[in-house]
């Protein structure tokens, strides 16, 4: 389906391998309708490039519209209050967080008030105060209060409201084709973007795009995982792009935490905070017990570890000591994956060890922070459902809205992937190596290894912003005409062709969403939170067999089917990808850091010391890992770089003036 209200869209046709295919042809082309991809089509628009059109799997689909947590976090500068901040504390605070390049920090601290403020006069709803003050909190790994939230569902309105300003604009939408290969032309540091080729999920064809510019904004790479909080809908397209000859930039770095897999949501902030009571069953859910009093010194110690949880939310091997919050996260892992069982919240009534006489939480076994935080916030209530509607009613609805009442059922969990930190790299306009391409959004690999909490928010729009503003100032020409792509475009089509050819004639083989479920099962025990170098390695060359028998154990006669075999091809070679690099990481030495433990976990003696880690103690914190893909010869190539360090920049108005009106500074 394609969505422009006054716009009629006329394609050509070109014939490749004997198929005559539908050409579209557009200065510019965003792929994907989230937060970072609506802005980077509204800011093209905004700045005078109007050929601009949206390639998307699905609008409804996608992370920015379809997550969040108890209080879903935006970071920016610092709006309010008399704590002072500038554009390079915030910067350094993002620098130091591990592997991340100082212009890249730079460049997201000093734009992060101007994209906030464009989002407010796009009506998303952050609260200000009386003087019109934006006022803030402290987030994970943030020293100052810099944190703002419209409640659960911050990136779903920022989406929406960016959606509308789009929509206003007639933007052509193509809703409903899935891109399965990025065109290319050139060879080493001069090849470029100059197309695309996308499934249209309806009719099964195979349609082509000619621009000069792509703007990817597809989201992470959820679809490596099976226990992931990402949407369901929401699968993986960095296969895709690393198949093009985009390179990879610490894709070892993901966030893992845990969430509720019923209805796939964050498990942070007030979740936690009101002490639930973790409970464990059979695979059937009877002989239900509670498992986490092994694993601490005492009750108090279990409850404030539970409350911690709340803003030490993803995993973290540095909090293993005894009595740490990331204990939780390996107490149930210990019991989903390895004891073969099944882990529920119950918000009905407090831990039995935390229980006073009436069956109330026990309010002096509480550390001073935890109990000093629920007396402030009013939340003294019997039961922690009852907290949590005091402190956050809107986190509560939220669940109901989904069908879930926490005051009459459990809410199952396991420890999940969140959110890649790696990606695509790209420089400080977010263009890729590979040229004309720039992955914005969580797909491009900008966060580094430890980022406070809301800068992936702040980065979609960031990015995107630098994307339409490098391509506006420098990049103009025309795209190819029809002719000269479909003969660009012959190899990757006939790839394309001969991959539906051979799946839909393989009729005793297996259905592509069979398949996938243990595709993901290996990066779950292999390449999530926990990692160990033989298993990876062993999973490495599983994953390589997996992608040279694909075309002969996959059968697909539907539109749909057909989709989900490019999806499960783009699943393999992004796992292919990434545990390769995590393999070369613990090869040069590394060590657990970011939000993953590596090597041998001894659980058995939690309770008197925690669990005993090498903590990689930032000696890889100086440097990233860049990877390239060959996808012929199936193999990765890693180069190690220094970060570059924090510019100082140039400050002087007149100077900056001048550079500004000589067209000198977007370059």
């Amino acid at each position: 389906m394609i969505k422009a209200q006054k716009k009629k869209i006329v394609p050509a046709y070109v014939e490749i391998k004997g198929k005559q295919l539908r050409l579209y042809t557009f200065q510019t082309i965003i792929v994907g309708t989230g937060a970072a991809g609506y802005n980077a089509a509204d800011t093209l628009y905004r700045l005078g490039q109007e050929d601009v059109a949206i390639v998307t799997e699905g609008i409804k689909m996608g992370t920015s519209r379809n997550t969040g947590s108890d209080k879903q976090t935006y970071y920016k500068l610092t709006l309010a209050g008399d704590s002072g901040d500038s554009v390079r504390q915030m910067a350094q605070t993002l620098f130091e967080g591990g592997s991340m390049h100082g212009d890249i920090a730079m460049t997201e601290a000093a734009m992060s008030a101007g994209c906030f403020y464009k989002l407010v006069n796009l009506g998303v709803p952050f609260p200000h105060n009386h003087y019109g003050e934006y006022v803030g909190y402290k987030t994970d790994h943030d020293p100052r209060q810099r944190a703002t939230s419209c409640g659960p569902l911050t990136s779903r309105y920022m989406t929406e409201h960016l959606e509308k300003s789009v929509m206003e604009k007639d933007i052509p939408i193509f809703d409903g084709y899935r891109v399965v290969e990025i065109v290319t032309l050139g060879a080493g540091e001069e090849k470029r973007a100059i197309g695309l080729a996308a499934l249209e999920s309806e009719s099964g064809e195979l349609v082509l795009f000619s621009t000069d510019n792509i703007v990817y904004a597809v989201g992470g790479p959820s679809g490596i995982y099976q226990s992931s909080v990402y949407p369901q809908s929401q699968t993986c397209a960095s296969g895709t792009a690393l198949t093009a000859g985009a390179r990879g930039i610490n894709v070892t770095e993901s966030q893992y935490g845990i969430a509720s897999i019923k209805f796939r949501w964050n498990l942070s902030g007030t979740y936690q905070q009101v002490i639930p009571t973790y409970i464990s069953t059979d695979m059937d859910g009877n002989n239900p017990r509670e498992f986490l009093d092994e694993y601490f010194s005492s009750a108090g110690a279990m409850a404030d570890a539970i409350f911690l949880k709340g803003y030490q939310w993803p995993f973290d091997p540095r909090k293993l000591e005894k009595g740490g919050s990331s204990i939780v996260d390996m107490a149930v892992f210990s019991e989903t994956r390895e004891k073969g069982r099944r882990v529920f919240l119950d918000f009905r009534r407090n831990p039995s060890a935390m229980q006073n006489q009436s069956g109330g939480l026990n309010f002096p076994l509480l550390g001073q922070e935890s109990r000093e935080y629920l007396e402030r916030s009013g939340a003294v209530q019997n039961t922690p459902v009852e907290r949590l509607k005091q402190m956050n009613p809107l986190a509560y609805q939220l669940y109901l809205d989904h069908k879930i009442d926490l005051s009459k059922e459990m809410l199952e969990i396991a420890v999940c992937a969140q959110h890649n930190n790696g990606g695509l790299m790209g420089n400080v306009w977010w263009e890729s190596n590979l040229k004309h391409f720039f992955p914005v959004g969580e797909v491009n690999g900008t966060f580094g290894v430890y980022r406070p909490g809301g800068t992936a928010l702040n980065s979609t729009q960031v990015g995107s912003t630098r994307a339409a503003q490098y391509i506006f100032e420098n990049y103009k020409d025309s795209p190819m005409d029809a002719e000269s792509f479909g003969k660009a475009a012959e190899e990757a089509v006939q790839r394309c062709l001969e991959l539906i050819q051979n799946v839909t004639q393989n009729e005793n083989a297996q259905f592509p969403q069979a398949l996938r479920k243990g595709y993901q099962q290996r990066m779950d025990l292999c390449g999530a939170f926990l990692r160990d170098l033989p298993k990876v390695e062993a999973a490495i060359q599983e994953c390589l067999q997996d992608i040279k028998e694909l075309k002969s154990v996959t059968f697909a006669k539907t539109s749909s089917q057909i989709r989900d075999v490019f999806i499960n091809l783009d699943i393999l070679y992004t796992q292919f990808v990434y545990l390769s690099a995590i393999a070369e990481y613990i090869r040069q030495g590394g060590k657990s850091r970011g939000s993953y433990l590596i090597g041998e976990r001894d659980l058995s003696n939690c309770a008197r010391i925690g669990v005993k880690t090498e903590l990689d103690e930032g000696n890889f914190s100086d440097r990233v890992c860049e990877v390239a893909f060959d996808r012929n010869n199936l193999t990765c190539e890693f180069s190690w770089q220094k970060v570059r360090p924090i510019p100082e920049g140039e400050s002087w108005f007149e100077t900056v003036y001048n550079q500004y009106i000589r067209h000198e500074v977007i370059r």
